[in-house]
Order: structure tokens, then sequence, then C-alpha cells
């Protein structure tokens, strides 16, 4: 069948092979309880898996714009996705892009890419829930490209009134359910790998409820008529006051999403949020008709951050939660992911972010392996689940099972059994396989002292993933470098053989012990007492594919090098500056060497730091104090490389003392006595320290900077407005760098200050720190209205309150608050975050100045 030469329209033989295959396919049913279970064996099913966009919107006009073959590209990503063990695809169709304004379908390229998409997935066994319509626009992140689609001739919140809009619609559902895919010979609503059907995406649904349960029988009728048999579902995390219209429907599963930490932020979130996806809790639980239905996730995300921990939380708190179906949002393809602009908010990809694909790859198995509705401990005890452990100190997730071990970042955690073992995926090391480099790697046992090793190019991010995205803007740069590698597993013992596969098949050797070095590539390697390893070769068939099947993304074309460093804001007088490079360059760099902005062309004495290159691309040194003079340091970092030299941070050809190289950037630190107060926010900046968020989120505040005059310290000015008089105003900043900083001084500090004024707002405010566990810690204080104060507030008197979770979660419907069940004391040590809220009744256009926030 893989022979088969597969243009717009497949071959006869593959056609056959799955018009007969169909009926031995096991499906998917909802029995009367709401549980979706197999045809053949009634038992229950568990999925998870990924939504990917490839035939549609931007992610398809992209690869166009980089001349890729959309086929080759929905190749590369299926193996990938296979290869992370996913079960499961959602896709919602841009309707706009494959219907007419009256909703007839049209069979264009795009339909054509997802009949190809959808047979390169059932293929690999993954089973597909498609959602038929968006209902909007085709265009983010860019504008929308109008096609004449029925969704543009309708506002989203109206279309499921109009009658026109409704006709549309029944007529495109119909179109879709009897399309028959050019690769299957199959009807999507005759196709055993389709579980079922979501009529559209994220509906909005206004006016009388009436209406709403009208459009769902209408559809429900329609897609009846057009024949469908398998299970439809609908959205229910949206619009709750249309809840019963809902669960009185005649649909078989409900649809819900989970964004714990918002979206869209524009930069890369920092923190501990396992607090926030601890609970998952449905307040229409009790809705007649819910308990019958069944439960799927067809988007998640913990947007804005690239942390590995989070994601096997939110897949065991889904299953606590009952769910069945778990699908997160979006899986970036692979040949634009270096820019992540399809969705500046999410960024997934094996080859890109490493950590949390493999993160993902134990999430899926949380969702395989846990029963539904089994219930666990509250919060911090539910990061030891089972054979999992979640760590946001280690930025780890690790999967301990007797024949597999996964891992997302250098762990202690030994195999549970290293002579059952036989899968290892894992980023950094473990006790059984130490890595330099910074890519995903998998180990796979195919007989006794036989292993296929997958190695992965190394992964370094140089840009916020999360900032304004371009197709310009590398944030991710891939390099095929050679790096250590030592295998202990004593199936392969010492001095085993191995031979490479992909992409270089003549190359072979020894380990040297349990070490070898190795490029990216498939390789095999053989204990040295079994000679049956040299009778794997690249085309044996293995897991559908030929073992030496290898995707991975070309080498970034970057001449220069990149360096990646954050300078210290703060170092205590007289200490050692500890400073510590990222140098993502494809040739390694002769030296590193660092220079302060004292060293001059005229003089023959100028002093350097050469870094040591202590881990990949990592160079370490430090500046020693009793060199650094006045009240800051500024320095700058140049790279040699290839007879080549280039200084950052301006990142520019040249070295400082060249005489023809002009410096004017530098990285800054500023030195302060170790007695100074530890500043935590200041109001001389052009733009505020603070993030600022209300609960509930119809309210806000405007921001202004005051100054009285030029003598005076200036403020920022919040106003508020809201509806509720109990609206709560917070303001948020990170300060974990900060308190890193002062560490000599940070066991010494009492008192926690700040400075306020000019407020027509005269209630309480709370004060305090949000902990590395994600806990929070206040204490109450009142304002005088309308007086400059500096409020002392003893750091004795923080008691511990809910977290509140901010920015708001997504659906609405979520509590914002975490409530700590387990004590922990305050240590100021674990402080991470600054933060501040109103305590009280709020009036409306209220106004209340802060200014600078220290410790003392």
């Amino acid at each position: 069948m893989r022979n088969c030469i597969l243009g717009f329209f497949a071959c006869f033989f593959c056609l056959s092979v799955f018009a007969q295959a169909d009926k031995n396919v096991p499906t998917i049913y909802v029995d009367k309880e709401g549980v979706m279970r197999w045809s053949d064996t009634k038992q229950e099913a568990s999925f998870f898996g990924v939504n990917y966009t490839t035939p549609f919107a931007h992610a398809y006009r992209a690869l166009q714009y980089k001349g890729i073959d959309h086929k080759a590209a929905i190749d590369r990503d299926v193996y990938h996705l296979v290869r992370l063990g996913f079960n499961a695809y959602r896709i919602h169709i841009w309707d706009v892009e494959i219907a007419d304004g009256e909703g007839n379908l049209l069979e264009n390229e795009h339909l054509e890419l997802l009949d190809y998409l959808l047979f390169r997935l059932q293929e690999n066994g993954v089973r597909i829930l498609i959602t038929a319509m968006t209902n909007f626009g085709n265009g983010y992140p860019e504008r929308n490209v109008q096609t004449g689609g029925f969704s543009y001739l309708y506002d989203k919140c109206q279309i499921h009134a109009n009658p026109q809009a409704i006709a549309a619609q029944k007529r495109y559902i119909t179109g879709l359910l009897r399309h028959v895919n050019s690769y299957t010979g199959l009807a999507y609503q005759d196709n055993p790998y389709v579980v079922g059907f979501e009529i559209n995406n994220e509906p909005c649904h206004t006016g009388e409820v009436g209406t709403t349960e009208r459009y769902i029988r209408e559809m429900l009728a329609a897609m009846k008529k057009a024949g469908n048999k398998k299970p439809v579902f609908y959205n229910v995390s949206h619009n709750m006051e249309h809840v019963s219209a809902y669960f009185k429907a005649d649909v078989q599963g409900t649809t819900y999403q989970w964004y714990p930490i918002g979206l869209v932020a524009g930069k890369e979130r920092k923190g501990n949020f396992l607090p926030y996806v601890a609970h998952y809790d449905i307040p229409f639980a009790n809705e007649k008709g819910f308990t019958n239905k069944a439960k799927a996730v067809y988007e998640y995300d913990p947007a804005d951050i690239t942390y590995s921990y989070i994601h096997p939380a939110m897949s065991r708190t889904f299953r606590a939660n009952g769910f069945q179906w778990i699908t997160q949002f979006a899986y970036d393809p692979l040949d634009i992911a270096a820019y992540n602009t399809e969705y500046q908010t999410h960024y997934l990809n094996l080859a890109y972010t490493p950590a949390k694909a493999i993160s993902m790859m134990i999430a899926a198995e949380t969702a395989y392996r846990t029963p539904r509705n089994q219930s666990f401990p509250a919060y911090p005890q539910d990061t030891l689940y089972g054979d999992f452990m979640l760590s946001y100190g280690q930025d780890l997730a690790v999967m301990n099972v007797d024949t597999a071990f996964y891992y997302t970042n250098n762990t202690r955690v030994h195999p549970k059994s290293m002579q059952a073992l036989r899968k290892i995926a894992g980023h950094g090391s473990s006790p059984v396989v130490a890595y330099s480099g910074s890519g995903a790697y998998f180990l796979d046992k195919l007989q006794d002292g036989v292993w296929r090793l997958e190695v992965m190019p190394d992964a370094e991010t140089v840009n916020d993933p999360f900032a304004k995205p371009s197709l310009s803007r590398e944030v991710v740069q891939i390099l095929w470098s050679e790096n250590d590698l030592e295998i202990r597993l004593p199936d392969l013992g010492e001095d085993f053989s191995w031979k490479q596969l992909t992409p270089e098949s003549s190359t072979s050797g020894q380990a040297d012990g349990t070490a070898m070095t190795v490029t990216p590539g498939v390789y095999i390697l053989g204990r040295k007492d079994q000679p049956a390893w040299a009778e794997w070769n690249s085309s044996t068939v293995w897991n559908r594919y030929p073992l030496g099947h290898f995707v991975a993304p070309a080498a970034s074309e970057k001449p220069m090098p990149t360096v990646v460093h954050e300078s210290a804001r703060y170092q205590e007088r007289g200490s050692d500056l500890a400073i510590s490079f990222h140098v993502v360059s494809a040739v390694k760099p002769d030296s590193v060497i660092v220079q302060t902005d004292e060293v001059s062309f005229w003089r023959d004495d100028n002093t350097y730091i050469k870094l040591e290159n202590q881990a990949g691309y990592r160079y370490v040194g430090h500046i020693s104090g009793s060199t650094i003079q006045g009240d800051r340091i500024r320095y700058t970092a140049t790279v040699y490389v290839g007879g080549e030299k280039y200084t950052f941070p301006q990142g520019t050809s040249g070295a400082p003392l060249d005489w023809d190289t002009a410096v004017s950037t530098y990285w800054t630190t500023e030195l302060v006595d170790r007695t100074a107060p530890i500043a935590l926010a200041e109001s001389w900046s052009a733009q505020p320290a603070w993030e600022t968020y209300a609960i509930p989120e119809t309210a806000f505040s405007e921001v202004r900077k005051t100054q009285k005059d030029l003598v005076t310290v200036p403020m920022w000015s919040y106003t508020f407005a809201r509806h509720d008089s109990e609206t709560k105003f917070f303001w948020l900043k990170d300060i974990k760098q900060v308190i890193a900083e002062r560490e000599y001084r940070i066991d010494e500090v009492k008192n926690l200050m700040i400075a306020v004024g000019n407020q027509s707002f005269d209630g309480k405010i709370q004060i305090g720190f949000v902990s590395s566990m994600g806990y929070t810690y206040v204490a109450t204080v009142e304002l005088e209205k309308g007086a400059q104060q500096t409020l002392r507030v003893p750091l004795e008197e923080l008691t511990l309150v809910p977290t509140a979770l901010l920015p708001a979660p997504y659906p609405t419907f979520l509590e914002r608050y975490f409530v700590p069940v387990t004590p922990i004391p305050f240590a100021i040590r674990d402080s991470e975050k600054l933060i501040i809220s109103t305590d009280g009744a709020v009036d409306q256009h209220a106004v209340i100045s802060i200014g600078a926030v220290w410790m003392e």
C-alpha cells in the first residue's frame, strides 16, 4: 500500500484496500452513560493528540510563500505526530476556503490537501474529530483573504440565527459529510477513522435560547438526512446563558477548551502555573443531560510558555474530569516552525520545542494510562501521580514504567526496570543516557541486544517565540552539531557496535565503553555478542515506516553567531559578577572574550575574561568584584569563530580593541551596596513595570505617568473603570531575578515598602508575594485618601491567601482562584512575583498612584 503513487486520485489498489478494510476497523460509539467505547471490545476509549492546520489559512499560505510542497510537509509532520505517540487529530475546517456563498462544497486544493492529511493520519492509526465550520476568516496573523464563502457574508453572532445563513450551513455540512476522500475512497461520514463531527468551532449564540435550540436541531436533522451515523459534538464552553439548549440537543458529545493562563501575552510568561491546572470544575455539571454526553477537549494549551512540566498536569486533570478526547492547539508545521508565525501564542514542534514535545508524549501516556474520573490529591501532592512526576523547579516531567522511560529535561530519576526497558524518549540527560545536545532523542529496542537510536538536531532559542511574529525572524535555530552521547543500558553493555542508517549510511563504529559521538540521524546499536544486529537495515519496515526513516529540518542558515544573554540588573558591590552566555553558532567558536567599557585601543594593559565552554552552547565566566569600579559595569562579548570576530550585544563584525570598530551598545549591571534596599519596582521607566488585571474582566484600569515637579519621583496613576462594585484590581510583577541577584541581602530584610499617593481611592490594598510554589502571601494595609504615603509591611505579617489566577483562564466559567489545602510557610527566598490588589469595594473612576516598591 505504501508503494502506491498518490496524486490527486489515489491508485485503485489503495482505494480497494481501504474500502475492504473499513468494515474490519473498530469504530467509536457513545453509550447511554456518555462514554466513548470501541465497537469491537466495548472498552472505554481514550484519545490524545493535536490540532494541525497545513491545508488551510496561514499555514497553507506560509508554506506557499516558502515554496514548500504541502503534501511533503504533511508527510514530515505526520511522521513526528506518530513518533510522539498521538492517536488523535482534530481540525476546525476553514469553511470560507472550501465553500461558496450558498454553502456549496468546493473541490479545490484545500479540500484535496485535507483528504491527503486525513489519509496519512489514518494510515498510521490516528483517529479524527472534524469540526465542520469555523465561521470566521482565514487571515490570522495576516489580513483575511476574501473567498466569497458564506461565512464572510454574515456576522459570526448572527450566522446561527439568520435563515439564509442556516440554509447555507446545512447545504455545506451535507456536502462535507458526503464528500468522498480521493485517497481512501470513503465519504467522511463513512470513514471508520473519523470518530465524529463537531458542528462548528466556538459558536457565538446571542438572543433567545430557543433560537439556539432550533439551530442545533436543524443542523442535526440535516446531518441525519445526509446519512451521518457518527457521534455529533457541540461546543458548550461558550455562551453560558445557552447551556440548557446544548444539553437538550440530541448530540452525543460536548466539547470544551482550556487556556489556563490566557492568550497572546506578546511575550514569554514565567512562573509556576501548576496551581492553575489543578482543577477544571464545570459549574453546569448538574444540568439535565450532562452525564449522558461524552466530553471532548477540542483545544487546550498553556499558552505563551516554553516549559515542559505542565502538559501532563493538564492531561491528568482532564482525565480526572472524565474527558476522553484531548487535543492541543496547535502543532506547528515543521517547515515554518522556526518562526512561530501561525499562532504566536502557541508553540509546539518536535524539532523546535523538543522538551515540550516530549512533555506532550508524557501527557499522551497520562491520558492513555489514567482511568477516567480518577481522583487525585490536592496540589502539590498531585505532582506525583501513578508512574508520573512533575517539577516546576526542574522544569521536568517524567514517565517511568517497566518498559518505558520518558523525561523532558535533566533528571536523576532511575528507570523502574533497566532489564524490562524497551523505549526511551528524552531531552537532556538521565541515569541511563547522558547527552550534550539540545534536541530530543529516542531509543527503541528491536530485539535482545539491538536498539534503534534516533537523534534530532540541536534546537536553540534565540528570540522570544511569543513576540510579534514574522517569517523573517527566527525564534529557534537548528544546528546539526556533533554531540557526546553515553548509553548505560545493560542490554547493550559496553563497547557496543553502531552503524548510522540516515542521513549517512556508510558510517559505523564501536562505542568507547558506553560512549559514542553522534550527529542527527538514525542509528542501529548492537551488543558486541549479538551478531543479528547487522541484519537490521535502513529499509526494514518498523512501525509502518522504513527503519531508517528520519525527518528533521535543515540547519539554520546564519552566517554569524547569535549570542543570547540577559545581564543582571543589580550586583552587590565587591562580589564577583557571574556571567553566562548562550553562543549559538554552526561552527564551534575558538574563544569568547568579555571586556568592559574601560578598555581602550590606546592602552596596553587592557584586561579581558575568556569564557569557558561549560556544555553545549553555554559559555560561563565571572568578572572579579575587586576590578569593578563606579556605580555600574558595562561589558561586551566578542566571539572569535572561523577566522572572524563579532561583538555583542550590538551584533557587528570586529572587536572593541580594533582601531576601526566603534562600540556603542553594552550590557549593563547596576552596582549596589550590600546594605542597600532591594528595589522590586521603580517608576522612572518609560513604561510601567506592572501587568494589570481585574476580576471580573469586564473591569479595567487606565494608566498615566504623574510627576508633581522635576524634583519629585514620578508615579504611575491608575484610574478604575468597573461595572461591579466588588471588582478586584491587581498589579503583578516578576521579581525572581532580583531576589536571586540580592542573595546576600535577602535574608536580612524585614519589611516590604511601597510608595503611594494622590489617590482618590481610600480603601484597602493587599501587597505581598507569589512564591515558587504558586502560593500567595499578603498583608492588608489602609490608604488615606489624597495623601502621599510610604507604607511599611513587616514580612512577618504576610499570610497565606488564595492565589488569583492571572491572567484570566478560558473558558470563562472556570474558577479565578486557587485555594491551597496544604499550608506552606512563607519564605522570602522563594518569592517570584510581587502582587498588589485592591481589597473591598472600589468606586467608579477612583484613582490610585503607585511609585517604588522595595524591601529593607
